[in-house]
């Protein structure tokens, strides 16, 4: 360590165990390592030992309490020299007299810099960087000390510099702040040299290159930026306006509050933001090898408004393990190593207008044994603060992205309907799939493998395929907003089905191939934007459509063709599709004729023929382009004369 803190973390159950700390444990005659003693404290000469337990990872702190100052003339408990300090520290971890972990420090402390100089009132004149450089060494980042490889760091002893003389730093870096560049009649630094190098180069000092500044300077403009078009946010920033729909949830770190979710991939990325007023339940696969811990719970979160709070965390043991566990390898058990972790995590961010009110975190724990794979769920829900019993009152009825599609089977006395997608867990066979109902908003691919005799009958092959396929879809209508009641007919749409192409065509007798298979099922979901509640938009869905995709399905052979099975993917894709909410107008006649010279629809712009006449051009001052413009009318009227029949009678007399 160089500086006066340092943390780590100990994995495991830290219920009972005793950590203390142990100053310069190696011996000072052999060298060696001093026997580790658990009978030490969290106190040892100016160091302090901090811990601060959690469920399965403690945070250990070990930090300096003393000053770092170089020592003025009659002062004590400061720095004799710049190298302030060289001690080793141990950490251990102790339950009883057992030791259960270790850790070695060594503290290499520098003392603190600071100018103890008379300072002037002349301000420090900075060069213009167009013709001189602002630094001659940019490799030089550490201020009283040499910087290694940065051989022209002036604070680098000749001693020093012959240890990294052969590997110093090269180009701008290195200090070369002035190269040649390659359009240089001198310069041999091109790879490839053109032919016409030698006639079409520069030939100038090195003062004028573009290293420093411009060759020349235009008449430029500056674009403003209208009031309406805001900036993205590329970095976490903190709101201190409140929140708005999508902004990311920042940390009191002023980082971004990370959840795990799925990618346009399919796959869990465990340092996704998490957006605010979007709601999502996502389930991602991992084993104990790479099971990996995500954001500690003690992390405050901004509010919105510059103040944080804490998150209110409750912590549950899992009983039913079956649940979460989809996959188990045979392992003996005297082998079998098991750990504790995190099954799934429940996030409910308490909110009005603009701002998080409170966040209440539950937590599943469990045990995950080596050969075993966990089915982990990450949820994230937004309650208004105007619930009732956790329940959300319907300030915007419709639709927000991430949430349900709503589904209804108004033809059973059983209203209730569901609209779903694959999720397929181990090999991916259809037959140990289940299902997750489709989000509105989000996109989705998914799909299944099922497994097909090669003397398969082609029409029962249809069947069974159909039949899966329509298991998805257990509903006769969708709702156009979140809140439909199945009592009100109006508030559904009702499902369009294209029915699968049904085909007759005969193999000849063939096994092994059937045509015609409707092994893709097509979901279009047809929405808009019908209004906005608080400034959320309404989203209300207008039309669903399900069509099916046929293939040739084909028996695939393999080595020695003794396998009799072969596979068949078959998918489901969902699409959202947005419309204007009212449909547009009819294009009038003068809007037909104005298209043709509207030059954002037309590569062709003829009102903007003469523009670099117009004061609007600003790539070269106006005085050029005019006399620029007033030469080339000359040379057309020249042109037209030339071309005239007396002209050439009058060239000929």
């Amino acid at each position: 360590m160089s500086g006066p803190r340092v943390n780590s973390f100990f994995l495991g159950n830290s219920s009972g165990v005793n950590f203390s700390l142990i100053l310069s444990p190696r011996d000072a005659e052999t060298g060696k390592l001093q026997l580790a003693n658990c009978s030490g404290s969290k106190r040892a000469g100016d160091w302090n030992l901090d811990v601060t337990p959690g469920v399965d990872t403690s945070k250990v702190t070990v930090s300096l309490n003393r000053t770092l100052e170089l020592c003025l003339p009659n002062a004590t408990e400061c720095c004799p020299s710049p190298l302030c300090m060289v001690e080793t520290l141990q950490v251990l971890a102790c339950r009883g007299s057992v030791m259960l972990a270790q850790l070695l420090i060594q503290a290499e402390i520098f003392a603190n810099s600071s100018f103890a100089g008379n300072v002037s009132e002349n301000a420090t004149i900075i060069p213009n960087q167009a013709f001189k450089p602002l630094g001659s060494c940019p490799c030089n980042l550490t201020a009283g000390a040499c910087d290694v490889r940065c051989c022209c760091d002036l604070e680098c002893t000749p001693d020093l510099q012959q240890l990294f003389s052969e590997s110093c730093f090269t180009g701008v870096f290195g200090g070369d702040v002035n190269p040649p560049f390659d359009q240089l009649c001198s310069s041999q630094s091109m790879e490839y040299t053109p032919e016409w190098f030698p006639f079409l180069c520069v030939q100038s000092s090195l003062d004028n290159t573009p290293f420093l500044g411009y060759f020349y300077h235009g008449s430029t403009s500056t674009p403003k930026i209208p009031s309406f078009k805001i900036p993205l946010q590329t970095s976490p920033g903190r709101p201190f306006i409140g929140y708005r729909e999508g902004d990311p949830i920042i940390t009191e770190e002023d980082e971004y509050f990370t959840v795990p979710q799925q990618s346009m991939a399919g796959q869990c990325v465990g340092n996704a933001p998490v957006a605010y007023l979007h709601n999502f339940d996502v389930k991602c696969l991992t084993n104990l090898e790479s099971y990996k811990e995500g954001l500690l719970h003690d992390v405050r979160i901004n509010t919105g408004t510059a103040d944080f709070i804490q998150q209110n965390v409750v912590y549950r043991t899992i009983t039913d393990r079956g649940k979460f566990i989809t996959e188990s390898e045979n392992l003996l058990a005297a082998e079998v190593l098991c750990q504790n972790v995190t099954f799934a995590e429940h996030y409910k961010f308490i909110w009005k207008d603009k701002n998080i009110e409170q966040v209440n975190v539950t937590v599943f724990l469990g045990s995950l044994c080596d050969g075993e794979i966990l089915t982990q769920r990450f949820t994230v829900e937004f309650l208004s603060l105007n619930s009732t019993n956790g329940e959300e009152l319907f300030e915007n009825p419709g639709y927000q992205v991430g949430k349900p599609v709503k589904a209804a089977n108004l033809n059973a006395s059983d209203p209730l309907g569901s609209l779903n997608i694959w999720q397929p867990a181990g090999r991916g066979l259809c037959a140990s799939a289940t299902y997750r109902p489709v989000l509105f908003g989000v996109d989705s691919y998914s799909g299944c493998i099922l497994e097909v005799d090669i003397n398969e009958d082609c029409s029962l092959l249809r069947g069974n395929v159909t039949e899966k396929l329509n298991a998805l879809i257990q509903a006769t209508h969708i709702g156009k907003r979140d809140n439909s009641s199945y009592s009100d007919l109006n508030d559904w749409v009702e499902i369009i089905r294209l029915d699968p192409f049904s085909s007759n065509a005969s193999t000849g007798g063939l096994k092994g191939i059937c045509p015609d298979i409707p092994a893709n099922l097509n979901i279009h979901i047809i929405f808009a934007k019908v209004g906005a509640v608080q400034g959320i938009p309404l989203q209300q869905i207008l039309a669903v459509q399900i069509s099916y995709s046929t293939v040739l399905w084909q028996f695939q052979c393999g080595i020695g063709c003794k396998n009799t099975l072969s596979f068949l993917p078959i998918t489901v894709s969902v699409q959202f599709i947005e419309v204007p909410a009212q449909p547009p107008l009819p294009v009038t006649r003068y809007q037909k004729i104005y298209a043709e010279f509207d030059c954002n629809q037309n590569e062709v712009c003829w009102p903007q023929l003469l523009y670099p006449l117009t004061r609007f051009y600003t790539g070269e001052p106006y005085s050029q382009c005019l006399a620029k413009g007033l030469f080339l009318a000359f040379l057309v009227l020249l042109a037209a004369i030339m071309s005239n029949p007396w002209f050439s009678k009058l060239w000929n007399r």
